[in-house]
C-alpha cells in the first residue's frame, strides 16, 4: 500500500491554531438523506444521535472559521465540496477546504512550521510525515488531546482502533499525531480457474509442500508467481504475476510499498530488533537513524 497516510494513507494533522453561522438538526437530517442513506453500519436513529452530538458540541464554536488544505484528488474533492459544506451547515463552524498540488501542501506545511505563521489549521498530508510531526511537535498529539483538552469535542462514538493505517500515523512515542483519511490500496486479481485446476493443485503441493490458494504472505505469493511463470496452460506459456502495463510514477510506489515491503511492512531490524522505518532506515533505541557518519 502506498501510505499516504499507504498501504499508504493520507492523514489529517491538526496544527496549533483555529478559526461561522449556526445551524442544526434539519441540516443534519438533509445530509443523512442525501449522502448517507443506507450506506452506514449505523441505523437511522444512531446516525441522528451522532449528528445531534455534532450540533451540541459545536455550539460554543459557532461562527469560527477553520481552514483545511489537501492535495487535489477525488477523495479530497468530495471532502472539500460536499463534506466541508455539510459540516458548516450542520455545526455553524465555517470550513474552508482548499485543494492544491501535493508539493504545495508540503511547502505550506513546511513554511508554517518554520515561520510560526498559521496558514492552515489542518493539513491532510502523507503519513510519511509522521516523523516530522513528532520531531517538530507543532501538530497536535491527538492521543493526549482527545483524552484531555479536546475531550468535549471528540466524537464519543469514534473508534480510533478501527481506522485502517493507524500504525502509520503513530509516532515512536506511541502517540497518534494524524488520523488516517484515505489510502491507495493495491488490488490484485487471481485466476480462480487456474487455482482450482486439479493438476495445478497437485503439482504445486508436490513442489512446495502446501496447498495452492490465495497467498496470505509475500513468501507464498513468491512461490505462486514462480510456479506459474513459464507454465503452459491451454497451449500457452503464462506469467505468475502481472502488474501495470505502461510506464507510470506509481510503479515506484508499487514496488517499494508493496513488493519490497518498505512502507507496507516494517522490517523487524537486524541485529537489534528495532524496526526499520517506512523508507528502510534503521534506527537505534532512541529512534535515531544509524549507519551514517559525517565526522572528519
Amino acid at each position: 500500500m502506498r501510505t499516504r497516510i499507504l498501504t499508504t494513507t493520507t492523514a489529517l494533522a491538526l496544527l496549533f491554531g483555529a478559526g461561522s453561522a449556526w445551524a442544526g438538526m434539519d441540516e443534519a437530517k438533509a445530509f443523512l438523506d442525501k449522502e448517507i442513506g443506507d450506506m452506514s453500519t449505523l441505523d437511522r436513529a444512531a446516525q441522528e444521535k451522532e449528528m445531534q452530538w455534532f450540533v451540541d458540541a459545536a455550539k460554543p464554536f459557532a461562527g469560527m472559521d477553520i481552514k483545511v488544505v489537501s492535495e487535489t484528488i477525488t477523495t479530497h474533492d468530495y471532502e472539500s465540496k460536499t463534506l466541508a459544506k455539510a459540516f458548516t451547515d450542520i455545526t455553524g463552524i465555517k470550513i474552508t477546504h482548499d485543494l492544491i498540488g501535493e508539493g504545495d501542501v508540503v511547502e505550506k506545511l513546511q513554511t508554517q512550521m518554520q515561520s510560526g505563521e498559521n496558514i492552515y489549521d489542518a493539513y491532510i498530508n502523507d503519513s510519511d510525515l509522521i516523523g516530522t510531526h513528532w520531531r517538530y511537535q507543532q501538530a497536535r498529539n491527538l492521543t493526549d488531546w482527545m483524552a484531555n483538552e479536546g475531550k468535549d469535542v471528540t466524537n464519543p462514538g469514534i473508534d480510533v482502533d478501527d481506522f485502517i493505517g493507524k500504525s502509520f500515523t503513530t509516532a515512536p512515542d506511541g502517540k497518534l499525531y494524524q488520523l488516517p483519511d484515505q489510502q491507495f490500496a493495491n488490488l490484485y486479481w487471481f485466476r480462480y480457474d487456474w487455482f482450482n485446476d486439479e493438476k495445478n493443485k497437485a503439482d504445486f503441493k508436490a513442489k512446495y509442500g502446501y496447498d495452492l490458494g490465495v497467498p496470505v504472505n509475500w513468501s507464498a505469493y513468491e512461490d505462486i508467481a514462480e510456479f506459474f511463470t513459464g507454465r503452459e496452460i491451454d497451449g500457452k506459456k503464462v506469467f505468475g504475476h502481472m502488474d501495470y502495463g505502461k510506464k507510470d510514477p506509481s510503479l515506484g510506489w508499487r514496488f517499494t510499498d508493496a513488493w519490497l515491503s518498505m512502507a507496507g511492512n516494517g522490517d523487524k531490524g537486524i541485529p537489534n530488533g528495532l524496526p526499520v522505518d517506512e523508507w528502510g532506515i534503521k534506527v537505534n533505541e532512541k529512534s535515531q537513524p544509524v549507519g551514517s557518519c559525517v565526522a572528519r
